[in-house]
């Protein structure tokens, strides 16, 4: 963590009065450049080190790493330390509203609450939980001619992108190996199976083939669910694939119950 310490102290020392997006823009935030890829830094940096799930997206976007720099500044300005100012910033990750119920209810129908020793996985949701830590396949923002990386290139083909992984995702797995690890989407899950290749992830802990909560997802997340029949969906929310994923999660889940037992 003193690696992350100092290039969080390093960075948040360069802020200046001017508009947290143009900060984000400004050679002084950047971590590494190679052709159109930027990596910029913003403090996504703080670890819960307690955490019992750990929940991946691809990398911050603009919008949310530029709210961080601003929470960040913030908490400087009134006189907290770069360790507090690094977990207020993450609190930023947080998920809310629509995206956490349907996280909740995907989570809660898969047998996680019951890992946890909970009544609803709603209960780590709570504000200032450490039970739940937010982070990225890329943990600072990737930018793309200036744009947010959506997945190409490919971060495992890509050198700059792939030490992130194996660099800071790494330090994640290093920390919290008894955690579950949810990916959101195929990218991050890729990432996760990369490090359990190199033998720092154990595979029976990531919850692969859930739905993106995302409200775009609806549907996706209806017949996931079983609330709405698979032969009344369209075809392009592969209901199969679906209701495959839902039975081998909780397949996963029941293992992990027997394995603890």
């Amino acid at each position: 963590m003193e690696q992350n310490l100092s290039l969080a102290t390093t960075h948040l020392g360069r802020l200046t009065t001017a508009p947290a997006a143009d900060q984000l823009d400004s050679r002084a935030m950047t971590i590494a450049q190679n052709g159109a890829l930027r990596v910029a830094y913003a403090p996504f940096d703080h670890i819960a080190r307690k955490a019992k799930l750990v929940i991946v997206g691809i990398t911050p976007g603009r919008v949310q790493a530029t709210n961080a720099l601003s929470a960040a500044q913030s908490a400087l300005e009134s006189g907290s330390s770069i360790s507090e100012a690094l977990a207020e910033a993450k609190l930023i990750g947080s998920f809310s509203g629509p995206l956490r119920a349907n996280l909740v209810a995907m989570l809660d129908a898969i047998g996680v609450a019951e890992h946890l020793g909970v009544q609803t996985t709603a209960e780590i949701f709570h504000p200032g939980s450490q039970d739940v830590h937010f982070t990225s396949a890329l943990r600072y923002p990737v930018l793309v001619n200036g744009k947010n990386y959506n997945g190409a290139p490919d971060m495992l083909k890509t050198p700059l992108l792939r030490r992130m992984v194996e660099t800071h995702l790494a330090e994640e797995a290093r920390m919290l190996p008894d955690a579950l690890w949810l990916p959101l989407g195929p990218r991050p899950e890729a990432a996760l199976g990369h490090l359990a290749r190199q033998g720092l992830l154990d595979r029976k802990k990531i919850l692969r083939g859930l739905p993106h909560p995302s409200g775009a997802n609806a549907e996706r997340i209806a017949v996931f669910l079983g609330r709405k029949p698979p032969e009344l969906a369209s075809r392009q929310t592969n209901p199969a694939k679906l209701l495959s994923a839902f039975k081998m999660l909780m397949a996963q889940m029941a293992s992990l119950k027997g394995a603890s037992a």
